[in-house]
């Protein structure tokens, strides 16, 4: 009997909800000076603004924008900026208020190259490097409008709300009848009457400001199609004193499979933002993914990583990181893979699960062996389970390789092995740490 099949479904979802969750991450995401920048460039309607990365462009922008009261948006892309806090700063949350550019000058030099801490940050925040330096626009009421993906239905979707300037979540839960979502053909030119209505009426605007209405929604839809967009988020869109509706805060996301479509858009990438080791895999054409254990994982799949994750945690153990080679077996491939790996201090052994259909377990194994031997003696064990063409074959060269590399046939031992050393590494260097249970989950 296959010891993995008691797993639990809970346990399942539970690791393939983290992978998921992690692996979106992925989709690239702009900052509000870009995307109110395509914005403009659609002609849809949003405040006048300029990007400043010093104390003197702060001030020039805000003269430039009348000497009016401006508003100073710390540009990261992490949510709760406003209700966020600086480190070692006067000054408190990630957007302020100016009355006047000298004050903006004052304002700026307390937020750039300030570390500013949000809901969504790490405990150490992010440095804020440049400000948005938008207008204050004056309005009498706020909504909220995205265009996103709706997965379920296969169908892209439309979501309005009357209350703006919040969470969509809270509004859903305070007013839920507040909240509209509409189904749309992609493949029309424009937004059809009854999507139409439904959002007029869920946005609660008069007859007269329908068709300010239908030219908004339709350039909103042309643009999310022309940029290969998975969200447009406008929150808040306003209502202004001349009844005119305005964009004035925008987040954008775009899926990675649009990069080759939209190479000046993917241009825009902040790296610096991004999990080094996903970086560092992109170079070499791999994927990988961050999670929270000390087992680093080397899987050919996406199906496969949920898969090892979860015999991983049915052991008793926890995913540090998986890192999808796909096709590639190479020497050079594996030499990138474990060093991206050993780079995370946390990982106490490498777990390589690898399926050879069209490349032999042989060479895999080969490939593996010539990788740990470039770069060992490495810190941490390796467990190699091989699938495949000469499965057999690979599994007898990793037994008798003279290296700290384990052969494992099975998946379940595989996992099991993986688990165990790991928390083996850690009771040695914790002596006082209780032993783990490493029986199977509900065992």
């Amino acid at each position: 009997m296959n010891p993995l099949r008691p797993l639990s479904r809970a346990l399942r979802q539970q690791a393939r909800a983290k992978t998921n969750v992690l692996s979106q991450r992925r989709h690239l995401s702009i900052h509000e000076y870009q995307s109110q920048s395509l914005l403009r460039d659609a002609g849809v309607p949003v405040p006048q603004g300029h990007l400043a990365t010093t104390p003197s462009e702060a001030l020039s922008h805000a003269e430039a924008l009348g000497g009016n009261t401006v508003v100073l948006k710390s540009q990261i892309l992490a949510g709760g900026r406003g209700k966020g806090q600086f480190l070692n700063s006067s000054v408190s949350g990630g957007i302020q208020l100016a009355d006047s550019p000298s004050q903006a000058e004052k304002l700026a030099s307390g937020m750039l190259g300030h570390h500013l801490v949000t809901k969504q940050t790490k405990p150490e925040g992010i440095k804020v490097e440049k400000l948005y330096i938008a207008e204050k626009v004056p309005y009498t009421n706020e909504y909220y409008l995205s265009i996103t993906i709706d997965r379920e239905a296969a169908a892209p979707a439309l979501i309005v709300s009357r209350h703006g300037g919040m969470n969509i979540e809270d509004a859903a839960k305070t007013d839920p009848s507040s909240v509209a979502k509409l189904r749309f053909d992609y493949l029309a030119d424009e937004v059809d009457s009854t999507t139409l209505y439904t959002a007029q009426k869920a946005l609660d605007l008069p007859d007269e400001e329908l068709e300010g209405l239908r030219t908004l929604l339709t350039k909103l839809i042309t643009l999310f199609k022309q940029k290969d967009a998975t969200l447009i988020e406008i929150n808040p869109l306003v209502r202004t004193n001349s009844k005119q509706l305005l964009c004035l805060d925008a987040k954008f996301s775009f899926d990675n499979a649009a990069a080759p479509r939209q190479k000046e858009l993917f241009s825009w990438e902040e790296k610096a933002a991004r999990e080094k080791s996903e970086v560092e895999a992109e170079k070499s054409g791999l994927v990988y993914v961050r999670l929270e254990g000390d087992i680093g994982n080397v899987v050919n799949g996406a199906g496969l990583a949920m898969a090892t994750n979860d015999a991983v945690e049915f052991y008793g153990g926890r995913s540090a990181n998986f890192l999808d080679a796909g096709g590639q077996a190479t020497k050079e491939t594996m030499v990138d893979a474990f060093r991206i790996i050993l780079d995370d201090e946390r990982v106490r052994v490498i777990l390589v699960n690898i399926y050879g259909g069209i490349i032999r377990c042989d060479m895999i194994a080969e490939s593996i062996i010539a990788a740990a031997a470039e770069l060992g003696p490495l810190r941490v064990p390796i467990v190699v389970r091989l699938q495949g063409t000469n499965a057999e074959k690979g599994q007898q060269m990793i037994a008798e390789c003279d290296l700290d590399i384990h052969a494992a046939a099975g998946f379940g031992e595989a996992a099991k092995k993986a688990t165990e050393m790991a928390a083996a590494a850690a009771a040695e260097m914790d002596p006082g740490r209780k032993e783990l249970d490493q029986g199977p989950v509900g065992s």
